[in-house]
């Protein structure tokens, strides 16, 4: 069973990043076209996917510490900058009220729309190519994020844990989301409102090339040129550092648990992404690569399923690990043995048990 699960945590994995790694290539290509008319193909985009595979097995090569802790850092600089000058030169007022808002709509919607199955809406088919796409692509994320934020957080408590990896991180989403899309939809109903406003064609530009929306967004704004160069370097960064924390995890995987396994396996790991992620958009594009995750993603949700079992039954007896931890005592077995008051039912204890104290 263990096995099984490695594999379907492998797969899931690689095609995970690999529908990252082919998305991102795209709007990077948008980026480089508005930058310097760089041509939109599929070329180019291999040559990025080539490229990105090169600093993340650059990346993998410095390791743990001075390679993706420092492109993190980093990002997180280039992440707090950008939002800062949209919420800042953009309209302020709006984005705070819609921040409120979206959270208020968030929580009022998030089980009505967790249930909704287009059933009433015709041929549409929306949902499969978005909605579940979605899903089984962040599924596939599971496993090496897991794996990888449990390593760099061993020694936290699990309320730190939470706060750290959940509550922080889904606030500045909402207030992302909140700032590039408010700041669109502004554009557009002022536009609307108002005929002596041009609309600065957001909508024609979605339609048109999912990537470039948020470089059109950029051409309201001042400092474009070097805004939308800010938004492609991120872009970069942040694909590298998906691609190198997942080759490391897939590395662990495959070499027994090993938490430091060897860089050569690793840069294996990475140039394998790269060339999966490079035949699957020159084989079918955006349609191929969601076709990959939803494959992959599916499977492990099973998996998901059955660990959060067993994330609860191993949280009910952690008194008794604890309990255990205090006696000193290596393993289970040693424990029972030696502890002066055996617990024989262990699923009748609901407390910690009373230590006995001994006088020096």
């Amino acid at each position: 069973m263990g096995h099984t699960v490695d594999i379907l945590a492998v797969f899931g994995t690689m095609f995970g990043v690999v529908t990252t790694l082919g998305l991102g290539v795209l709007q990077i290509n948008s980026g480089l076209n508005a930058l310097f008319d760089v041509p939109i193909n599929t070329s180019t985009q291999i040559i990025l996917i080539a490229f990105i595979t090169l600093l993340a097995a650059g990346s993998l090569f410095l390791g743990l510490d001075k390679g993706i802790k420092r492109l993190s850092n980093m990002n997180i600089l280039f992440t707090a900058v950008l939002l800062s000058f949209v919420v800042i030169l953009g309209p302020t007022q709006f984005i705070l009220n819609s921040f409120v808002e979206n959270i208020g709509n968030y929580l009022h919607q998030v089980i009505p729309l967790g249930l909704w199955t287009e059933s009433y809406r015709g041929e549409e088919n929306w949902q499969s190519s978005w909605t579940i796409f979605y899903w089984a692509w962040w599924i596939s994320w599971s496993p090496f994020v897991g794996v990888f934020v449990a390593r760099i957080s061993r020694g936290r408590t699990i309320r730190e844990f939470i706060l750290g990896v959940l509550l922080i991180p889904i606030t500045i989403l909402f207030l992302w989301f909140t700032a590039f899309g408010g700041s669109s939809v502004h554009m557009e109903l002022m536009a609307a409102a108002d005929p002596s406003i041009a609309s600065p064609g957001l909508i024609e530009a979605v339609k048109a090339d999912t990537g470039s929306a948020i470089f059109k967004l950029m051409e309201s704004f001042p400092f474009t040129a070097a805004m939308n160069a800010l938004i492609v370097v991120m872009i970069v960064l942040w694909f590298v550092t998906s691609s190198d924390s997942a080759s490391f995890v897939i590395d662990m995987l495959t070499s027994g648990g090993d938490t430091n396994p060897p860089k050569i396996q690793r840069l294996f790991w990475a140039g394998t992404e790269g060339i999966i992620a490079a035949v699957l958009l020159a084989a079918g594009g955006l349609q191929a690569l969601q076709a990959a995750s939803i494959v992959s993603g599916f499977p492990f949700a099973i998996v998901i399923v059955i660990m959060m079992y067993s994330l609860l039954r191993g949280l009910s007896r952690d008194r008794l690990i604890l309990y255990r931890n205090q006696q000193w005592f290596v393993t289970e077995e040693s424990a029972e043995h030696n502890s002066a008051n055996e617990f024989r039912d262990e699923e009748l204890l609901t407390g910690p048990p009373d230590l006995e104290t001994y006088d020096n």
